[in-house]
């Protein structure tokens, strides 16, 4: 027969209550900064425009004149704007935190909110969040569109081109990689921020490490060992293949592998920024 537990008894130890009250108070914190201000909601209705539009640009770019054979992966052709989407993605993740340190709110924080990690925790869930939502509105904005014009620029059901849906699953695993990716771009910009604290640095090296890597792939191209170790470990290359829908085997790194690596780069970035926090003075 259980025994009940004395009047106010703790239902867990003291220790845990401390870190869920902790973390509950850093989310309405963190929250309560960003939907106060309007720099995030401007960044976020940013990166859902810019991916559409781009997305949207590059579909209509894009045309299979009758009679000839168009190798083209058309879920992937019609999500080409989270490449320049991310670029929005990795600034708001980078201004939660480098902001404070410009303004040295960071200390106020930390003095409201001791535990470090806490506050990392809850910004980085409150980003990802956000990130996730502007992410699935503009995927499905993306695919929308490509599923309007694709069929007017030769890409039929007829040749071989099925319509754009959810319910086809390389289509579908497309659309989530390509949300998740954007959530991880964000985690791995959050964690360079908190390495690095000066805004226009971690943006640099944020940007720099996922656009310089097609650049040198692209240079090194005549070396195929390193081409490919590039194409496998690169944040962004790897990432991207999420979206590959066609010719799966000739890929350097499967869709859900590659998307792996870039969630490694995204712990590895969390991890040393936690480390750096909790050593480093505000």
């Amino acid at each position: 027969m259980s025994q009940a537990l004395p009047a106010g008894a703790p239902g867990l130890p003291g220790a845990w209550r401390g870190d869920v009250t902790g973390l509950r108070d850093a989310l309405h914190a963190e929250w309560t900064k960003l939907r106060t201000v309007s720099g995030p909601a401007w960044l976020l209705a940013g990166t859902i425009v810019l991916i559409v539009a781009v997305s949207a640009a590059a579909t209509a770019a894009v045309k299979c004149p009758s009679g000839t054979a168009c190798p083209v992966d058309t879920p992937k052709l019609s999500l080409t704007g989270i490449e320049f989407g991310q670029a929005v993605v990795a600034i708001l993740a980078v201004l939660v935190i480098s902001g404070e340190y410009s303004t040295g709110m960071i200390r106020i924080t930390l003095t409201a909110m001791p535990r470090r990690s806490a506050v990392l925790a809850a910004k980085a869930v409150i980003v990802v969040g956000l990130v996730l939502a502007a992410g699935t509105i503009a995927v499905g904005g993306s695919l929308l569109a490509g599923r309007v014009i694709l069929p007017g620029h030769g890409f039929t059901p007829g040749r071989g081109f099925p319509l754009l849906s959810l319910a086809d699953g390389p289509t579908l695993r497309a659309a989530a990689g390509s949300v998740l990716y954007l959530a991880l771009i964000a985690l791995l910009s959050l964690g360079i921020a908190t390495i690095v604290r000066e805004s226009a640095v971690a943006i640099g090296v944020v940007l720099g490490l996922l656009y310089l890597s097609p650049i040198i792939i692209s240079v090194v191209a005549g070396d195929p060992v390193w081409s490919h170790r590039l194409e496998r470990y690169a944040p962004m290359s790897a990432g991207l293949t999420i979206q590959d829908t066609t010719g799966l085997r000739g890929l350097p790194i499967s869709p859900w592998g590659g998307l792996g690596v870039l969630a490694a780069w995204a712990a590895a970035a969390m991890l040393v920024g936690g480390l750096v926090l909790r050593l480093r003075d505000a």
